[in-house]
C-alpha cells in the first residue's frame, strides 16, 4: 500500500477537523462540569490517572496542535500579514464581544444578589478587559457569588490570549521565511523546545508557563505543518507512539511525548476516517461557541442548584450547543465572510496593478 503523507491529505476542507474540534469543545465542557459541581478545580477526570494532565487539559491541547497546522497553512497560503491577521481578529474577536455583552448585560443584572446598578456600573470595565484578553476580569457584584466556584463567570477565556501570541510566533516564523524551509525550521522549533525546558523548569511567572505548556501542541502542529511532506500517516506509527507514551509514564518528559503523540492521534483522525463521518462539514464550525459559552452556562446550571456533575453535562450541553449554532450563523460566519471579502478585493486590487 502507497505511504500517505499529510501533504498529500491536507486540501480542501474535506476532512474531520470540524467535528474533532467540537469533539474537543464538549470535552472542556465535560472536564469543567466536577469543579462547577464541587467546587474543588483540580477535580477534573484524568489528572490522577495521566499526572495533572486532566481532560480539559488534553481538549485544549488538541485546539492548539491543529491551530498551530491550520495557522501555518493559512499564512504559507497568503503571507500579507494584514489579510492574516484581519482572519484572525474576525475568527476570535466578534464572537468574544457578543458573549461578553450577554454575560455584563443580560445574564449578570438578572441573577445578581448584588444591587443591579452595581453590575451595570461594573460591566464595562468587565467587558473591556476580556475583550482585549490580556487582563482578564472573572468578576461582576454579586453574580455566581453563592456557586461553588464562587464569582467566576468565564475561566476557558483565559487561553485565548495565549492562542494569540501563539499566532504572533507563527508570523515571525514566516517573516522569517522558516515555514518554507524545514531544515531551518527544525532549528527554529530546538530553540523552543529549550526556552521551553526553561520555563517549566525556572517558573518564572505562572502566565509564562501557561503559555509554554499551550505552546508545546500548537508548535507540533506547526511543525508538522513544514514537515507535512515527510510525516507519514499510519495506524502504526500512531499505536507505536501510545506504546512509548505508557514506557515513558514516569519520565520528565512524560507530558511531551503525550502532547506529541495526541498531536499526531489528532492528524490521523483528522485526514484517514472518510465515509459518513465526513458529512459532519454540512454543519457549522460550533467548537468556538461551546467554548466560550459552556462556562457561564454551566455555572447557571449550578446556580439553579445541580451540584450532580453529570445531571450539570446533561443540562448545559444542549444550551451551550443552542447559543453556538445561533452565534455561528449569526456573528462568527458572517465575520469571517467579512474578511473573505476583503482578501478577494485586496486580491484583485493587485492584480490589475
Amino acid at each position: 500500500m502507497k505511504p500517505v503523507y499529510l501533504s498529500d491529505v491536507d486540501k480542501g476542507r474535506d476532512n474531520n477537523l470540524n467535528l474533532l474540534r467540537v469533539l474537543a469543545a464538549a470535552g472542556v465542557l465535560v472536564s469543567h462540569a466536577w469543579p462547577v459541581s464541587t467546587g474543588n478545580i483540580t477535580q477534573q477526570p484524568l489528572a490522577d490517572i495521566l499526572h495533572g494532565i486532566d481532560l480539559g487539559i488534553i481538549c485544549v491541547s488538541i485546539f492548539f496542535a491543529i491551530s498551530g497546522y491550520l495557522i501555518a497553512q493559512s499564512y504559507d497560503r497568503d503571507p500579507n500579514l494584514k489579510r492574516f491577521w484581519l482572519s484572525r481578529i474576525m475568527r476570535i474577536f466578534p464572537g468574544l464581544l457578543v458573549v461578553l455583552l450577554i454575560t455584563a448585560l443580560v445574564l449578570g443584572p438578572i441573577i445578581t444578589v448584588a444591587d443591579i446598578t452595581a453590575v451595570l456600573l461594573a460591566a464595562p470595565e468587565y467587558i473591556l478587559r476580556n475583550f482585549t484578553l490580556f487582563s482578564l476580569e472573572q468578576y461582576l457584584p454579586g453574580v455566581f457569588k453563592g456557586n461553588p466556584v464562587g464569582g467566576s463567570i468565564n475561566i476557558p477565556l483565559w487561553t485565548l490570549s495565549h492562542e494569540l501570541l501563539c499566532y504572533f510566533f507563527v508570523t515571525l516564523l514566516g517573516v522569517a521565511g522558516l515555514l518554507k524551509t524545514p531544515r531551518l525550521m527544525l532549528f527554529a522549533w530546538l530553540a523552543f523546545v529549550v526556552a521551553y525546558a526553561l520555563t517549566l523548569y525556572y517558573e518564572p511567572i505562572p502566565r509564562l508557563v501557561a503559555l509554554a505548556k499551550l505552546a508545546f501542541p500548537f508548535m507540533v502542529g506547526v511543525l508538522f505543518f513544514v514537515w507535512r511532506e515527510r510525516v507519514r500517516l499510519s495506524w502504526g506509527i500512531g499505536a507505536a507512539l501510545i506504546v512509548l507514551t505508557g514506557l515513558l509514564y514516569d519520565s520528565i518528559i512524560f507530558r511531551e511525548i503525550f502532547m506529541l503523540s495526541l498531536a499526531y492521534i489528532v492528524f490521523l483522525l483528522a485526514f484517514l476516517p472518510k465515509g459518513r463521518i465526513r458529512e459532519y462539514n454540512r454543519l457549522g464550525d460550533y467548537s468556538y461557541g461551546i467554548y466560550i459559552y459552556a462556562f457561564p452556562i454551566q455555572q447557571l446550571v449550578a446556580y439553579s442548584g445541580v451540584t450532580n456533575p453529570f445531571l450539570n453535562i446533561t443540562c448545559a450541553f444542549p444550551l451551550a450547543l443552542f447559543c453556538a449554532v445561533l452565534s455561528w450563523t449569526a456573528i462568527e460566519k458572517p465575520s469571517l465572510g467579512i474578511a473573505r471579502k476583503y482578501k478577494q478585493r485586496s486580491r484583485s486590487v493587485i492584480a490589475t496593478k
